[in-house]
């Protein structure tokens, strides 16, 4: 084990070793996550079209209140903090809005 005065040469090669690991596979989950976050953009951009074609409005408050109960469950589920998830799922869904005012907003002035 390493005490904070040892430099980082001192620290024993199966404990580097670990770190290395342990960054390895957060890496992987890092990855994992943008992809995700891509593919579900993907998504709310289809959604953000088929509502700009059909004039529906870019928020949905009472699915996005939905959303958040539901993934604060999954949260707490699966043993992370609710509030962290209803944070981060707040962020996607102001950047989805966003992004469909802006389809939204092409839409009309392509008309």
């Amino acid at each position: 084990m390493t005490t904070s005065n040892t430099g980082p040469g001192d620290v024993d090669p199966a404990v580097r070793a670990e770190l290395a690991r342990l960054r390895d596979s957060i890496d992987n989950i890092d990855a994992a996550v943008v992809h995700m976050l891509a593919e579900r953009f993907k998504c709310t951009q289809q959604v953000g079209h088929l509502k700009a074609a059909h004039r529906l409005p870019p928020a949905d408050p009472s699915r996005e209140a939905r959303q958040i109960a539901r993934l604060r469950q999954l949260a707490e589920d699966a043993k992370l903090d609710p509030a962290f998830a209803e944070k981060l799922l707040n962020f996607i869904i102001a950047e989805v809005i966003r992004h469909h005012e802006s389809i939204a907003d092409h839409a009309n002035t392509t008309k």
